[in-house]
Formats: structure tokens, C-alpha cells, sequence
């Protein structure tokens, strides 16, 4: 008998370990973890060094200095984030179009895309919005609501925040076009090494370490554009190796190609409006946030910071769909392309949840690493409470956008977040905020709102499945 039960015993262990190793075998699962992990510890190591360089911030002796800075970086960074956004949205359909084609197996067409894709990026977005932040600073900080500490904090910041972003947009184009092929180790590696260099940086002018002067927040702006010009020449370096996987020449005459640029146009345009409407949106949120004063919009700002962590699952995972059902739709496997979509989905949503239960439990203590004012600290715990129950839907929502942007159906995307943002976050944090006065909890609560409205609209469209049937030229 006792023999009987070990013999069962040992086939349960055995069909257990059979059935783990199925799963990590599984080809569809093991496809979606070795394009998406590179991504996944890309976005959280940027998150986290951007958190780190925040903490930096928060941590300046002259505690009316520190709140300052902080604000002055969330301010700064809204209307440059819509310059990113607008970029990031023409990358949108490079990536579509390149993942396309190697499906196809036509690599030949990668690099007409890429550098059309870059010199889109530089002559229409990066080099006009460069100019008009350098010559508009003031206005445009006072357009966000900065007061006159923040201002004085954050000027010269801005500006020199802008010249970094001329690297970094060139940089995006080329990360999308390597994502685009299933190339994302690359990207991470560079990332981190430059990501690495700022911190340090930071460290040094912020506080002026060895023989430099203590710059404050304007030495993490000069750290922060210095590892964007380092960046570009590693992207670089890598794309024009012989080895690299992405085939580019840039000695090679360009020549416009009037079928990239109908394919940019279908599926960026709307990618654009998508990201341009979100970033007005974020704009005129952040300007009823900043209405609260410096020490709110400080608490507003930390909690947005530990959301960026929060949200790269979604992100990279997102990421990752795009680019595998892109490939799968060039190749013409519909039924693969809604495999890697829902598989994406699923383990990207497992993740965030399991980060969601931190923020809930463990608010304070995170918040605690940025600053030690109690006001600070109580009110970016409990945005980070709303923030914890806000994740599982905006997780799943931003992977199934992503699938949706590498099959090329952009117009979704941007109703789901029209209607979200416009309709619910900014009007209801305007009514929660300025009338029913809830403070930073009314804002964050319009946030939960504009998520789930985002997912109820992202999920119905990919249930639909016509977003396998679009077609690029």
C-alpha cells in the first residue's frame, strides 16, 4: 500500500515538474519573455534612475529649494514630453511598417523607413519644438502654472533640458526601427550604460561633488542632456557595426519614398492626434494639479514618478505585442498574431498587479525615500493607493494598444484615449479639484476614471479582431 502511494506520489512530482517546464517551453510564452524582458529592465532601470535623480532633488538641504526643483522638473517635462510623445507617435508607425516587412521577409525596406523616420522626427518635431522652447521658456512655464520659485528654479533647466531633446528623439527612432526587427537587447544595454552615467553626473553637479560647483537641479539637466548626446553616438556605433541585425547605410543616397510616407501618414497621424491629445490633456490636468501649490504639486509629481515605475510592465510588454504581431500579420499568421497579443496581455498584467499590491501596502515608504515632509509624504501615499487600483486596467490596456499599433489600427488608440482623457480626466478633476475642493485625492480619482474608460474602449476594439484585416502597402 505504502509502496502504491510513494509510486503515485512520485508521477504527481513528476507531472508537476512535466508541466512546469511546458510552461516555460511553451513557444508562444517563451517568444513574448525573450522579446519583452530587455524592454521590461530598459523602462525600470530608466524609471528607476529617474526616480533616483527626483530622490537626488528632494534631498537638497534648503527644503523650500528642494520642493522647488521638483516641481520645476514636473512642470519642464509636461510640454516637453508632448514634443516626446509627438515623435514617439511617428515611431509608432515606423515600428508597424518595419515589423511588417521583415515578416514579409522584405528586410530590403527597413532602411528607407528608418531614415525617413528620423528625418521626419528632426525637420517637422525636434528641431521647430527646440527652438520654440528655448524662446518661449517662460511662457510656456507660466502657461503650467509654475510660481515664482518654480520658475526661478526651473528656467534654466528647460532650456537646457531642450537641447538633450534633440538627441533623444533621434535616439527613439532608432530604438522603434530595432524593436521593430525583435531587437531589444541592444537598446536595453545602452540604456543602462548611459542611464548609469547620469546618476552619477547628477550626483556630481547637483550637489558638487569632487571639484565641481553644487548646480542643484540645473546640473541634473546639463547630466540628463549630456547622456542623450552619449546615447546617440552608441545607437550609432551599433546600427552602422557589420554585424548589427538592422541593416542601415547612411552613406547610401536617400531617396523619399512616396509608399513610406502614405504608411507613416495612415498609421502615425492618428498615432500623433492619440499622443498629442493625451499630452494636452496631461497639460491641462497638470495645470489644475499645480494650482494646489508648490508642496502638492511636489507630492503630485513624486507619485507620477513612482507610477512611471509602476506602468513599464504595460509599457514594455505593449511593446513587445506590437512588434510580434507586426511580424505575425506580415507573415500572414492572423492566428498567431492574436496569440502573442493575448499572451502579452496576460503576463504583463500578472506583473503590474504583483507591483500594484506594493504601492497599496508600502505607499509610505517609497515616498519617504524622496522626502521626509510629512505633507509630502501623506499626500503621494495616497495618490499611490488610487495608482495601485488603477494599474490592472491600465496594464492590459496599454499592451492591447500596443497590439493593436503593430497591426496598424491606430484611430482606437486615440478615441479610447480622446474620449478618457478629455471627457473624464480633465473635466472630472476640474469638478473634483476646484469644486467639490478633494485636493490631490480628486485628482488621482479622475485619473482611475480616465483608465478604466481608456481599457473599456481598447479591449472592445481588439475583441472585434478587424484590427488583423488593416493593410500597409
Amino acid at each position: 500500500m505504502n509502496e502504491e502511494k510513494s509510486t503515485v506520489q512520485e508521477e504527481t512530482e513528476v507531472a508537476e515538474k512535466k508541466d512546469f517546464f511546458s510552461f516555460i517551453k511553451n513557444p508562444i510564452r517563451y517568444d513574448v519573455m525573450q522579446l519583452a524582458w530587455p524592454v521590461l529592465i530598459e523602462l525600470l532601470m530608466s524609471s528607476l534612475f529617474g526616480m533616483v535623480d527626483m530622490m537626488m532633488l528632494g534631498w537638497i538641504a534648503d527644503k523650500a529649494l528642494a520642493a522647488a526643483s521638483v516641481a520645476a522638473v514636473g512642470i519642464t517635462n509636461q510640454p516637453m514630453f508632448i514634443g516626446l510623445s509627438l515623435a514617439q507617435a511617428l515611431n509608432v508607425g515606423g515600428t508597424a511598417m518595419i515589423a511588417r516587412y521583415v515578416g514579409a521577409k522584405q528586410d530590403h525596406r527597413v532602411d528607407s523607413v528608418l531614415k525617413h523616420v528620423i528625418l521626419l522626427n528632426l525637420v517637422f518635431l525636434a528641431i521647430p519644438l527646440f527652438a520654440f522652447g528655448i524662446l518661449f521658456t517662460d511662457e510656456i512655464m507660466l502657461f503650467m502654472g509654475a510660481q515664482a520659485d518654480t520658475l526661478d528654479a526651473g528656467r534654466l533647466y528647460f532650456k537646457i533640458i531642450m537641447v538633450g531633446y534633440l538627441f533623444q528623439s533621434f535616439n527613439m527612432s532608432i530604438t522603434a526601427a530595432l524593436r521593430g526587427i525583435g531587437e531589444t537587447k541592444a537598446p536595453m544595454r545602452i540604456n543602462i550604460r548611459v542611464n548609469s552615467l547620469n546618476v552619477i553626473g547628477n550626483a556630481v553637479l547637483i550637489y558638487g561633488l569632487l571639484f565641481f560647483p553644487a548646480l542643484g537641479v540645473t546640473g541634473a539637466a546639463i547630466s540628463t542632456a549630456l547622456s542623450h548626446v552619449v546615447a546617440s553616438v552608441m545607437m550609432v556605433r551599433y546600427i552602422t557595426r557589420k554585424e548589427s541585425p538592422l541593416k542601415v547605410n547612411f552613406r547610401k543616397k536617400f531617396r523619399y519614398n512616396k509608399t513610406v510616407i502614405q504608411n507613416l501618414i495612415k498609421v502615425g497621424v492618428p498615432a500623433s492626434m492619440e499622443s498629442l491629445a493625451l499630452r494636452i490633456g496631461v497639460l491641462l490636468f497638470v495645470r489644475i494639479v499645480a494650482g494646489l501649490g508648490t508642496v502638492i504639486y511636489a507630492s503630485h509629481q513624486i507619485a507620477l514618478s513612482i507610477l512611471g515605475l509602476s506602468f513599464q510592465p504595460g509599457q514594455a510588454f505593449g511593446i513587445a505585442a506590437s512588434s510580434m504581431v507586426g511580424r505575425s500579420l506580415g507573415a500572414k499568421n492572423l492566428g498567431l498574431a492574436e496569440a502573442y497579443a493575448k499572451e502579452t496581455r496576460k503576463i504583463g498584467s500578472l506583473i503590474s498587479t504583483f507591483m500594484a499590491l506594493i504601492l497599496f501596502f508600502f505607499g509610505r515608504q517609497l515616498v519617504s525615500l524622496y522626502s521626509n515632509d510629512p505633507v509630502i509624504i501623506d499626500n503621494a501615499s495616497m495618490a499611490l493607493k488610487i495608482i495601485a487600483i488603477v494599474q490592472p486596467f491600465q496594464s492590459s490596456q496599454l499592451i492591447l494598444a500596443g497590439a493593436l499599433r503593430g497591426a496598424g489600427d491606430t484611430l482606437w488608440p486615440l478615441v479610447a484615449t480622446f474620449i478618457g482623457v478629455f471627457g473624464f480626466r480633465v473635466v472630472l478633476a476640474n469638478i473634483l479639484v476646484n469644486t467639490l475642493e478633494l485636493g490631490l485625492m480628486g485628482a488621482w480619482l479622475a485619473v482611475l476614471a480616465d483608465q478604466l474608460i481608456r481599457w473599456f474602449f481598447v479591449y472592445g476594439r481588439f475583441r472585434t479582431n478587424k484590427w488583423k484585416y488593416i493593410k500597409l502597402k
